[in-house]
């Protein structure tokens, strides 16, 4: 199926970079948020079997990413939901399932709980449960170890050799999707299309984000789709995490994938879309 490139402004002098698919469908829509320093283009796998199976189907490059319009501000919580409100309404989606990785994960349900209107549904993938001020002392102490390394200048075919290396199970899609959080350069050099300025003022906004003072105002009916890495302490707090949003959400449910990396969507496309379905043909009244 052809997937169109839209351009969307969600505010003054900023356009989001929107990629859509079987808009024409009769199905229910979705829209796909990825997660921090990523782009729309890994949900590809994940869109293109959703728009097969009838749905129409929008993933966004959200501000600061990929194609998108890049502000040197906006990133907090409540700018990155009302960019997601505004396009929602741009596109004329009524009541789309809204799906966030990571990240992402965390600002759809900000969505929901702020703008319980807006979204039919929403799935939080490897997501949605991510306290970092419970993980760190403070805010240095997180933005000290979670800073991303430095990419800028790396030869792009060495980056390319260590995703496939490092993800030998990914699809193409997935690599596809993964090379495109970053400018080819001219020299074949590679730069993320997030800054690392960006990126911080991101990490810091999540940093302050927590998502279980929010579990309890979401009324949409709520997927969390979480990853079982293999790692089993990592594995055991998260479900900790997980058990924990689910018992105060009003409507949630929880569907692991195991083992799994923390991009599902990019390692898994085909049976996240599988569930993702399913849980929309359940969960929104047709």
């Amino acid at each position: 199926m052809t997937t169109e490139e839209l351009r969307i402004t969600v505010a003054p002098g900023l356009e989001l970079r929107a990629l859509a698919s079987g808009l024409d469908q009769p199905g229910t829509p979705f829209v796909l948020v990825h997660g921090l320093a990523s782009n729309a283009r890994m949900w590809d796998g994940v869109a293109a079997e959703l728009a097969a199976a009838g749905h129409p189907v929008v993933s966004i490059d959200q501000r600061g990413h990929g194609q998108s319009g890049k502000p040197d501000d906006g990133y907090d919580f409540a700018t990155i939901v009302n960019d997601l409100v505004v396009l929602i309404g741009e596109l004329g989606f009524i009541r789309p399932v809204v799906v966030g990785q990571s990240w992402g994960g965390n600002v759809v349900l900000e969505l929901a709980a702020t703008h319980p209107d807006i979204p039919g549904a929403v799935v939080a993938v490897d997501g949605g449960f991510i306290e970092l001020a419970s993980r760190f002392d403070d805010w240095d102490a997180c933005r000290a170890m979670l800073t991303p390394p430095r990419l800028v200048g790396t030869p792009a075919t060495s980056m390319e050799r260590w995703m496939r290396e490092g993800n030998a199970d990914w699809p193409e899609t997935g690599i596809a999707g993964a090379m495109a959080n970053f400018e080819i350069r001219s020299d074949g050099t590679i730069a993320p299309w997030l800054t690392l300025d960006r990126h911080l003022a991101i990490l810091e906004a999540l940093y302050g984000h927590q998502p279980s003072t929010r579990y309890a105002l979401i009324t949409v009916p709520t997927l969390l789709v979480p990853a079982d890495s293999g790692d089993v302490a990592w594995t055991a707090d998260k479900r900790v995490a997980v058990d924990t949003a689910i018992a105060l959400l009003p409507n949630g449910r929880a569907h692991w994938f195991a083992p799994a990396h923390h991009d599902i969507h990019a390692q898994h496309p085909v049976r996240l879309a599988e569930v993702l379905a399913e849980f929309a043909e359940e969960a929104v009244p047709g």
